[in-house]
């Protein structure tokens, strides 16, 4: 009988089986496809955050600004109970190097006030996205939430607004006050600014916004709760982004009389400042 042709091929892929030997095209490709061309290079680590700790929130706000904000505060008769006013009441934290907050509250004789101040340190765990994109992403969301409306840009020229660099394609020249946007969040349309300023009516320069001289990127929002037949409570929320860490100022005010509307003017200026004192504190 014909013994069949021995192939050396084929012994040689015998020998190495255990190996992992394939019936490749012989040109030294391997099945490892990572970075072809450039074994044992690592990807290398995106930077840490700014931050590496928060601030102590219930002693972020000092006491002169505490007044400010939240008249009566000074007045309340109870020396114990005065103090424990001025220190706040910590919010709740699971993990206080990522998140703290703290919250304060007075009634007055005109208005109840209340005010919150929340430090968030944002960390990535992604090793290829640093904590400040990380940060950026959170924050953009939060814009994104807040349903901020379209800026307004004012008229110019006739009063028509024919014209006028509304910064729109519309062929009308009619700033964006029409869209659904620009109500949001209690503000009204540009065309209703000089309306009486007890029906809550703001100004198109007082409407939610972005800010742009307040830390890395920041907003403001201003909504005025008017439901039912209860007293008017406006509440300012300014946020803004430093590194890695983001900023939550909360300032509401309810006046104790019924169709007395807060003013949103005053309260967005002391907001604003308070947020700018904090940004300070941060260094951003």
């Amino acid at each position: 009988m014909q013994r069949k042709a021995y192939v050396p091929g084929v012994a040689a892929c015998l020998a190495v089986l255990l190996a992992g030997c394939t019936g490749g095209s012989g040109d030294g490709a391997t099945a490892d496809d990572s970075n072809p061309g450039q074994p044992g290079v690592a990807t290398e680590a995106a930077e840490p955050g700014r931050y590496r700790t928060l601030p102590e929130p219930c002693g972020a706000v000092g006491d002169k600004t505490l007044d400010t904000l939240l008249p009566g505060l000074a007045e309340i008769p109870d020396e114990v109970q005065r103090e424990k006013a001025y220190k706040g009441e910590p919010t709740l934290a699971y993990d206080t190097d990522r998140k703290v907050g703290c919250r304060w509250k007075v009634d007055s004789a005109d208005a109840a006030n209340h005010l919150l101040v929340d430090f968030e340190r944002v960390v990535s765990y992604d090793t290829s996205v640093s904590d400040d994109s990380q940060a950026e992403q959170l924050f953009t969301k939060r814009v994104a939430d807040a349903d901020l409306p379209e800026p307004v840009v004012p008229e110019s020229g006739s009063p028509s607004g024919s014209g006028a660099a509304t910064g729109s394609d519309s062929p009308s020249g009619t700033p964006s006050s029409g869209s659904p946007s620009a109500t949001a969040s209690g503000a009204t349309p540009s065309g209703d600014a000089s309306s009486d300023p007890s029906a809550g009516a703001t100004p198109a320069e007082l409407q939610p916004r972005l800010l742009d001289d307040l830390g890395d990127e920041g907003y403001l929002d201003d909504e005025l709760n008017d439901s039912g037949s209860t007293a008017k409570q406006r509440t300012v929320t300014v946020a803004f982004r430093t590194s890695n860490v983001v900023v939550t100022i909360e300032y509401a005010e309810q006046s104790a009389t019924l169709g007395v509307v807060p003013d949103s003017e005053e309260m967005q200026d002391m907001a604003r400042k308070l947020a700018s004192q904090l940004a300070d504190s941060l260094g951003g």
